[in-house]
């Protein structure tokens, strides 16, 4: 965290820490940059839409793909006088890293989620600049100020962030790898090789750096950490292999022609 918390969404859901909950032996290890949050659409007394998709909560497990998001935007207080929230019009606003990750990237490999231990360098959800358009403008706007609602502090991402808290982050992130007993790591794009592999490997601190072809990309690497041989898979972050908001269309080809051999 930048600072002590505690942090809370719109409308007061605290800032949870989202972790891998199963700790026995896996096969493989996953490595991503930062939780996601639950997302609700918020609606006026009038039934219009204040905001498409506001996050309100720390997604209930890691890499969630989506499950049971009505049941969790119900259980959020919401003062009458604004509105409600509701499950967004499009369902894929919940979950979507969490469903790519798993027909994107695990099933290819062989894997499931009972196989395969998850993290990310931040274990908490983060503000992106949407999000934060939407708190500012919406949330903050003078026709709802009257009604008191929760401060939303929620920090916005900030890659400095990871440099400032890496070292100990870093520790964290290795003994939940070693916990693990896998042999195979999985990296999500740049920023897990920066923040993560770097240290441990002086060749490699963004994704290009291992080969931007059909044949370089997704192939494994046997590579040293801490005292330990792993086999190291870099891949795209599955927001561009499933063509989500602010994808790169040179990875998301990539990860289209990857052809992966089962672990």
């Amino acid at each position: 965290m930048i600072n002590s918390g505690p942090y809370y969404f719109p409308f007061g859901q605290q800032l949870k820490k989202v972790q891998q909950t199963d700790r026995t032996t896996k096969k493989a290890f996953v490595l991503g940059v930062y939780s996601s949050a639950v997302h609700a659409r918020w609606v006026d007394t009038k039934g219009k839409e204040v905001v498409k998709a506001l996050a309100v909560s720390s997604e209930p497990c890691i890499f969630w793909t989506g499950e049971q998001a009505e049941q969790i935007i119900a259980g959020i207080k919401v003062p009458s006088q604004v509105g409600k929230l509701t499950v967004p019009v499009d369902k894929n606003l919940n979950g979507p890293s969490g469903v790519a990750l798993d027909d994107l990237f695990l099933n290819p490999l062989g894997l499931t989620r009972q196989n395969t231990w998850l993290c990310d360098l931040l274990p908490e959800s983060r503000v992106n600049g949407d999000q934060r358009k939407a708190i500012k403008e919406q949330y903050y706007a003078e026709d709802v100020k009257e009604f008191d609602l929760p401060e939303a502090t929620i920090p916005n991402f900030d890659e400095r962030e990871l440099r400032v808290q890496s070292s100990d982050r870093q520790m964290e992130i290795l003994s939940e790898l070693e916990e693990s007993k896998a042999d195979t790591l999985i990296l999500l794009g740049d920023q897990p090789i920066h923040w993560f592999l770097h240290y441990y490997d002086k060749r490699y601190s963004k994704l290009s750096q291992f080969g931007q072809t059909r044949e370089d990309y997704g192939k494994p690497h046997e590579i040293k950490i801490a005292d330990l041989k792993y086999n190291v898979i870099p891949l795209c972050h599955p927001r561009h292999a499933a063509r989500l908001k602010r994808y790169n269309l040179k990875w998301a080809q990539l990860h289209d022609g990857w052809k992966p051999e089962k672990i």
